[in-house]
C-alpha cells in the first residue's frame, strides 16, 4: 500500500521550533519530488516549500523562506520540514506530497499525499 505518513506536529510557543517528518511506504521516494503544504481552518491549502528528487534544490514560499528548511534522506525513504521562529499564523495542518519528476508549488500535480499533522503555535 502506497503511503506517506507525517509525524512531529504538536503545540509549540511562538519563536519555537518543530521538525516534521514524512515517511514513505509502499514505494521509494528516489525519483519523487516532495512538496509540503499547509491548511489553516477556513483557508485554502497553501504551498510551503518543495525539494527536488535528488535533494539538491529547494524552493520555499516567501513567508517561509529563511525560517523553514526541507531536507530528505532517501536511504530512509523520509523527508523533513524543519520549522524555526514559528509564529501563531503558522498554525495549520501540514501535509507532505510526492510527485515524479520536477517539484511544483501546485498541489494539483502531486500524486501522493499524507494524512497531515497538526501544528499549533500558541503561548
Amino acid at each position: 500500500q502506497v503511503q506517506l505518513v507525517e509525524s512531529g506536529g504538536g503545540l509549540v510557543q511562538p519563536g519555537g521550533s518543530l521538525r516534521l517528518s514524512c515517511a514513505a511506504s509502499g514505494f521509494t521516494l528516489d525519483y519523487y519530488a516532495i512538496g509540503w503544504f499547509r491548511q489553516a481552518p477556513g483557508k485554502e491549502r497553501e504551498f510551503v516549500g518543495a525539494i527536488s528528487w535528488g535533494g539538491d534544490t529547494t524552493y520555499y514560499a516567501n513567508s517561509m523562506r529563511g525560517r523553514f528548511t526541507i531536507s530528505r534522506d532517501n536511504a530512509k525513504n523520509t523527508n523533513y520540514l524543519q520549522m524555526n521562529s514559528l509564529k501563531p499564523e503558522d498554525t495549520a495542518v501540514y501535509y507532505c506530497a510526492a510527485k515524479l519528476g520536477l517539484y511544483s508549488n501546485s498541489a494539483a500535480v502531486y500524486d501522493y499525499w499524507g494524512q497531515g499533522t497538526q501544528v499549533t503555535v500558541s503561548s
